[in-house]
């Protein structure tokens, strides 16, 4: 609780400077229309802080995405239904995923290993079906699930929270929850009292693939184009925030409520970065120090417990 109290009181100092810098960033029509942004790093930070606090991690997250949103144009270009292409791009993110949970369940390859290999071939293969072509031209009635609103509330918005509340429920009150952290804990112990460690991992993996499925469909339908370069290094800001929100990169510990105080903690630097200084390589420094930062942050944290 008093790591996510200081990320909490981090992200006030950040909205109080957002204030005196440029005073219409928070307002609340701002914020709604710049809460769609966050959907895709939020949506894939919730995945990964299961894998994370189960001793793992998947980098390969937004080559996922990129792949699962040329599956959508492509088929969407053939003249599929935007339905089905749209269910076939999840269904490609989830299989995507599940290769990983392959390799790191049933081969017992470290997950870094896995998905750093298949954060490249994901991409290239992405790059190699679409030609590096992007595919635009969506319907309007398509566009209205990545910018539309219900009662003035974004429509990705009320899903991330949908989300974040199954997330929240299943990590903390279940017994699937309770597995997620024995496992990073200690997998051989976790092993020896039963835990089925392999279908735990397979599921983390294969959820997460459908978690960049469905990123990789919102964000073609928010940018109106599925290209094989979108979601180009999101892997570091997810990571970034789930870190900084208070999961142990060593596994065992955290929480859905810190990723999300983290998720808002980057996406609110990130936005007041670009909206007051309009330099996106003033975003990566910032995101850079604060992966460091929130490093040292969970090191001080872990001394001060034992």
């Amino acid at each position: 609780m008093l790591h996510e109290g200081v990320i909490a009181l981090l992200l006030i100092l950040v909205m109080v400077l957002a204030a005196w810098l440029e005073p219409g960033f928070i307002s609340v029509g701002a914020q709604l229309e710049l809460s769609t942004h966050a959907f895709e790093l939020a949506l894939l930070a919730l995945p990964m802080t299961f894998i994370i606090i189960a001793g793992g991690i998947d980098l390969s997250a937004g080559s996922t995405m990129a792949l699962a949103s040329v599956t959508l144009g492509l088929l969407h270009q053939a003249g599929t239904p935007l339905w089905l292409a749209s269910a076939a791009a999840v269904s490609v993110g989830a299989a995507a995923g599940a290769v990983n949970g392959i390799f790191v369940s049933a081969v017992r390859i470290h997950p870094l290993i896995v998905t750093l290999a298949t954060l490249a071939a994901y991409r290239g293969l992405a790059e190699g079906i679409s030609l590096g072509r992007p595919v635009s031209g969506f319907p309007e009635g398509f566009q209205w699930i990545g910018a539309g609103t219900v009662l003035g509330v974004p429509v990705p918005v009320l899903v991330l929270i949908v989300a974040v509340m199954v997330a929240g429920v299943v990590l903390s009150r279940t017994v699937a929850g309770h597995w997620v952290y024995t496992i990073g804990g200690n997998e051989l112990a976790a092993r020896h009292c039963g835990v089925p460690v392999g279908r735990v991992q397979f599921g983390l993996y294969t959820l997460s693939g459908m978690a960049a499925g469905l990123a990789g469909v919102v964000f073609a339908a928010r940018r109106n184009t599925a290209k094989a370069d979108i979601g180009a290094g999101i892997e570091l800001e997810v990571i970034t925030a789930v870190v900084l929100g208070g999961v142990s990169i060593f596994g065992g510990r955290g929480t859905i409520t810190g990723t999300v105080l983290g998720v808002a903690l980057i996406h609110e630097l990130r936005e007041l970065v670009g909206w007051h200084w309009r330099r996106d390589e003033l975003i990566l420094i910032v995101i850079g120090v604060i992966l460091v930062g929130s490093v040292l942050l969970n090191n001080l944290a872990s001394r001060r417990r034992a």
